[in-house]
């Protein structure tokens, strides 16, 4: 494996609003909470949002432009940053863990086998359990030197006008693309039903590990890994101009693994080792070798 040896070096960018990358993963749920909850809350921006919370979409809408996205895809996707096994890659992200957590000590890989081993325990097949373990894996980018702003949170098409359903849409006042006649319309620089493989949506961790993998699993995978995040797409319905056939199909997948994704997360630790030969063993099946990132 080839990667930076010391990846506390490369944090290089001062804006860390969230005090850890999961805080925003707990505002999804506390936006949309599991079914049959109270939903007192549901799409509540309001004053009982984490602070931090609020300054990371403020910056992650002022900056996530048509050009930024653009200058990030010539900068990561050629997929020369390094070369790293998936399981590899997933103890590399244990390093995102923050000690100072209050809610969790556990690693990024436990959170990962939790995803997958509830998507497994329900039967699903191999390549959904395997999405489940891989998805977020794109959050690599963090140690790679990318700022919060630019590698979580909900993502969302440039290159047309920011919906209204958007977290925190008044926060895009400050992106210039919402006075650039260019970007600004509601189809912007699309057209009718165009299909969101040919979309630009706000840089960050799930199209990153979409390049990575994309010519290796199902389309129904990769459909997860990529729009597991485009919150106003898939639970907000805001997006389905630009959406063809293919994509309303493959949203089916994707709101199928969004509940593993936000509700399975615990405190009861899952037996790394005991799991290892398993896990190994599919991605082996889909994923052998080394990946390029």
């Amino acid at each position: 494996m080839s990667v930076p040896s010391n990846p506390a070096d490369h944090r290089t960018d001062p804006a860390k609003p969230l005090e850890d990358l999961e805080d925003w993963e707990a505002d999804l749920v506390r936006r949309y909470p599991e079914p049959n909850k109270p939903t007192d809350e549901f799409r509540n921006y309001g004053e009982d949002t984490k602070p931090g919370v609020r300054e990371f979409y403020q910056l992650n809408h002022r900056y996530q432009t048509y050009d930024f996205v653009q200058q990030k895809r010539e900068q990561f996707l050629p997929l020369r940053h390094c070369k790293m096994t998936v399981w590899e890659a997933m103890e590399y992200l244990n390093q995102l863990v923050d000690e100072s957590d209050p809610d969790t000590d556990l690693s990024q890989i436990e959170h990962l086998l939790q995803t997958a081993e509830s998507i497994r325990a329900d039967g699903h097949p191999r390549w959904f359990v395997l999405t489940g373990l891989i998805h977020d894996l794109g959050k690599v980018l963090c140690l790679f030197g990318e700022p919060q702003w630019a590698v979580v949170g909900d993502t969302f098409p440039v290159g047309c006008r920011f919906s209204g359903r958007i977290v925190f849409p008044e926060f895009f006042a400050e992106n210039p693309d919402s006075t650039d006649q260019r970007y600004n319309t509601e189809y912007g620089v699309y057209s009718p039903g165009v299909g969101l493989d040919n979309v630009f949506l706000s840089w960050g961790h799930d199209e990153y590990l979409y390049q990575v993998v994309k010519d290796r699993l199902p389309a129904e995978a990769l459909a997860i890994i990529r729009y597991h995040s485009f919150y106003p797409g898939h639970r907000e319905s805001a997006y389905d101009h630009l959406m063809n056939d293919h994509d309303h199909r493959m949203f089916k997948w994707v709101r199928a693994f969004n509940p593993y994704d936000l509700y399975t997360k615990s405190d009861s630790r899952p037996n790394v080792d005991a799991l290892r030969p398993f896990y190994e063993e599919l991605i082996n099946e889909f994923l052998p070798g080394t990946l390029d990132w």
